[in-house]
């Protein structure tokens, strides 16, 4: 297979005063570097997705929202995602929860990882949407990157600030882990679906 897995970049909170933005460059950066896949960022805030209220998950009957359809068509381009997911009271976003719900044929049978940040860098949010995305029939990676206490309260706006590059010697070696899963399972899931087409 010669095309290299495309992979999004999903921004999963919405807030004004949200602190993604900077762990989003910063993942972007370190996959752009890299010369095997090719990455855009996808922001929720440009899909202003009503509140899940279809019949039914897009898998038994067509979404009647324009913007849950135009978002399936989004989630539906890439091959794999990179989930950049804030901690709320110890699991993912209420949006990125709506936006995950608002599509189901489009994520399956597709690799995921994660930059993830909180009090426990994110671990408790990124385990539920570990077993989301179990539901919705796609891969985790086993590796992720997260921003733990220290090194989120010095570069978060509320702490210190600080640029994300200060304490990026904490999150190189996971980030290239998880990217190199990333790639392998994107690769394995494109291979798989070509042969059983």
């Amino acid at each position: 297979m010669s095309r290299k897995p495309k992979i999004a970049l999903i921004i999963g909170s919405t807030r004004p005063t949200r602190f993604a933005d900077k762990p989003a460059q910063w993942m972007l950066k370190q996959a752009r570097q890299r010369g095997d896949i090719d990455v855009e960022v996808v922001d929720l805030r440009d899909h202003p997705l009503p509140f899940f209220d279809e019949v039914a998950s897009n898998a038994w009957a067509p979404s009647k929202s324009a913007e849950a359809v135009r978002w399936q068509e989004t989630v539906g381009r890439y091959d794999g995602y990179i989930f950049v997911v804030s901690e709320y009271n110890r699991s993912i976003t209420g949006v990125l929860k709506n936006a995950l719900d608002q599509a189901y044929v489009e994520w399956g049978r597709k690799p995921f990882t994660a930059i993830a940040y909180g009090s426990m860098g994110g671990a408790r949010a990124l385990e539920h949407l570990r077993g989301i995305g179990v539901e919705l029939q796609m891969v985790s990676t086993h590796a992720a990157v997260h921003i733990g206490a220290g090194d989120f309260f010095a570069t978060s706006p509320l702490g210190g600030n600080k640029p994300i590059e200060e304490i990026e010697a904490n999150l190189l070696p996971s980030a290239k882990t998880a990217l190199d899963e990333l790639v392998w399972w994107a690769k394995a899931t494109m291979a798989a679906k070509s042969a059983a087409a």
